[in-house]
């Protein structure tokens, strides 16, 4: 058995196999789960569109993220950056444990719908 909270156990004391050791996640890890749910809360997307990508610093139990995107346009742009931070930080609790207290999102491009696009080729 170990002594109390944050103490070494005794001298001569075996530790259980479940108090030893640490689990690390690695930031490419966590930037997986917080991109993929950076693309749950996007929803559909135009097909010319990248998916969205994150990258993750990971420092004392807490993860820093941007995640990078594009949207279609015309939409509520801050509606939808809202829904990715919230949906990202509510995934990376959940799956890996770690405090989000940062999400960044950068709209990299933003793509017109198709009612909005000027015609192709010539016009006279």
């Amino acid at each position: 058995m170990s002594g109390a909270a944050g103490e070494p156990p005794p001298s001569g004391t075996v530790v259980p196999p479940g108090e030893r050791g640490a689990t690390r996640i690695a930031d490419r890890v966590v930037a997986k789960v917080a991109a993929q749910a950076a693309r749950e809360a996007v929803g559909q997307l135009p097909p010319d569109a990248a998916r969205p990508q994150a990258t993750v610093v990971v420092r004392h139990e807490a993860a820093r993220v941007r995640v990078h995107l594009e949207l279609d346009f015309p939409s509520d742009v801050g509606a939808r950056c809202g829904r990715v931070r919230h949906r990202v930080v509510q995934r990376v609790g959940a799956l890996t444990g770690l405090r989000v207290p940062e999400v960044t999102v950068h709209v990299e491009r933003l793509h017109l719908a198709a009612e909005y696009r000027a015609p192709q080729g010539r016009t006279r």
